[in-house]
């Protein structure tokens, strides 16, 4: 199913969320992510957008709050074991697991179990990676090149070439 504009406007803003959070983060763990996350999918600029995020847990059992550029939360996404849940102004709606969450909102299958390490700028380690010609920074996997350049600074960008559409997910954590 793909989504329709005003699905994927909620979803942006949700994604935005996060990073105007008023939440503080957990202390002493590694399992909350803050920051700004964009997805492109090129050609379709309608699928196209950037928003906050607030991520914790991982790929078993979590919470994405998802913010507007203002600050307001639009929505939250939780999944445990083989229930995912989306929270919005439009109700509530559930899923078989979270990458089935991630399909129906984005419309392009995108490796959410290895995002959570993507996103600290290592390999996901359930799956063969291979490092970037020199001189870039970074490794292939899943069919994505993950650029870890600018790692240290918060910021990864992974892109997809195929199959087509050309897919770019980048994410720039806020540092604590």
């Amino acid at each position: 199913m793909r989504l329709q504009r005003g699905r994927w406007s909620a979803l942006a803003c949700a994604l935005t969320l996060a990073a105007c959070a008023s939440t503080p983060p957990a202390t002493g763990t590694d399992d909350l992510l803050t920051g700004r996350l964009g997805v492109v999918v090129e050609g379709q600029a309608d699928r196209s957008f950037s928003a906050g995020f607030e991520l914790s847990g991982d790929a078993r059992q979590g919470r994405l709050a998802l913010t507007s550029p203002i600050g307001l939360r639009v929505g939250e996404a939780r999944w445990h074991g083989n229930v995912a849940t989306l929270s919005s102004s439009d109700g509530e709606r559930r899923y078989d697991s979270l990458e089935a969450l991630a399909d129906d909102l984005m419309g392009e299958t995108i490796p959410i179990e290895a995002l959570f390490d993507w996103m600290r700028g290592r390999p996901w380690p359930q799956a063969a990676a291979t490092p970037l010609p020199s001189p870039r920074q970074g490794f292939s996997q899943l069919g994505w090149e993950v650029d870890t350049t600018r790692a240290s600074e918060g910021s990864i960008a992974a892109v997809r070439q195929n199959p087509p559409p050309r897919v770019t997910v980048r994410t720039r954590l806020d540092t604590r």
